[in-house]
């Protein structure tokens, strides 16, 4: 009798250390594989990937890595997102959507497949993923777009001396990030009443168009004394079209992604402020978080934001600086 209860006992021990594990790693000591796929080729997106592929290193998670496209776009995103999707052997996938409703039934589609969805730098919908319809991605890694075109505004406006015409390049109207910078800076600029928007162009990621289209408007306003610049391709084309007109200096202009070249650009004077996104924490987040989902039942918060850093002629050496531009 005493025999038959101890051997109970430990099946019993078995049973819930089993069950335990199997609740913990949710995949009984299967190995995860995570897929990142980016959205475009640019520093950007690279940098997302080498946050992504250090966490993935830490943490023993495999990580696949889709194609860099060419261009932007959902008819260019979406096969990708398919394909990755149909090899059937991946947890968790985490993108940046580049349109916040066309992306939403493909992503609906893929979660139903069994993978779990972070979104990174963009969001579908309106972002907030803690309600129905749109509840089913685990988070939203991203910078908080809006206050940063709020903050945008105001450094901008100090350096025109509050007051002048300014104007906004940006990309794409149906992107989250871009469109909540816009949003943002024509907020903050509502705080100055001696300052006039007189114009917001899209340019689709093209930096040519950028500049073209800037061009267009300081011959169309040739009194503008601020320039924003929503991204990578929107700030370079802003710079070159006011390098070009031979107003730089006159014209000041504020741009948005650390890359090298607007870095470079600030430092030479061509550019006066860079907002530098934190893209490698992004990465390493979205890996991070997935990673404690499925081994510790992690409740993962459902917006994160790991915040952004301003570079000026002043700050642009220093070495702390040094981590943000990306290289």
């Amino acid at each position: 009798m005493k025999r038959s209860f101890k051997v109970l006992v430990v099946s019993l021990l078995l049973s819930v250390l089993f069950l335990g594990l199997f609740t913990v790693t949710g995949f009984a000591g299967k190995k995860l594989k995570f897929a990142w796929c980016p959205t475009i080729t640019d520093p950007f997106y690279f940098m997302i990937g080498k946050g992504a592929k250090a966490a993935a290193e830490k943490y023993g998670v495999d990580l696949f890595v889709s194609e860099y496209p060419k261009a932007w776009g959902p008819e260019i995103q979406i096969p990708i997102l398919k394909a990755v999707a149909a090899r059937g052997d991946i947890d968790l996938m985490f993108t940046g959507p580049a349109s916040k409703d066309a992306l939403i039934p493909v992503l609906k589609e893929i979660y139903d497949m069994g993978i779990e969805i972070i979104t990174v730098d963009t969001y579908i919908g309106d972002g907030d993923y803690t309600h129905p319809p749109i509840d089913f991605p685990l988070s939203f890694i991203g910078t908080d777009n809006f206050q940063g075109g709020v903050e945008i505004a105001h450094r901008l406006a100090k350096m025109i001396g509050g007051k002048g015409k300014v104007f906004v390049e940006t990309t794409n109207p149906d992107v989250s990030s871009v469109a909540e910078r816009v949003a943002g800076f024509k907020k903050g600029i509502e705080d100055y009443p001696d300052i006039k928007l007189v114009g917001v162009e899209y340019n689709l990621d093209s930096q040519e168009k950028a500049q073209a289209q800037v061009a267009a408007a300081l011959q169309a306003n040739p009194d503008i004394v601020g320039i924003f610049g929503t991204n990578l391709y929107s700030a370079q084309g802003a710079y070159q079209a006011v390098v070009n007109a031979g107003l730089t200096g006159v014209v000041k202009i504020a741009s948005w992604d650390a890359t090298v070249d607007l870095i470079n650009a600030l430092k030479a004077g061509k550019v006066d402020l860079v907002l530098a996104q934190r893209p490698y924490d992004m990465g390493y987040l979205a890996v991070e978080w997935g990673y404690k989902y499925f081994t510790q039942n992690a409740k993962v918060p459902k917006r994160i934001n790991p915040g952004f850093f301003f570079f000026t002629r002043e700050n642009v050496n220093d070495p702390e600086a040094q981590k943000f531009i990306y290289k």
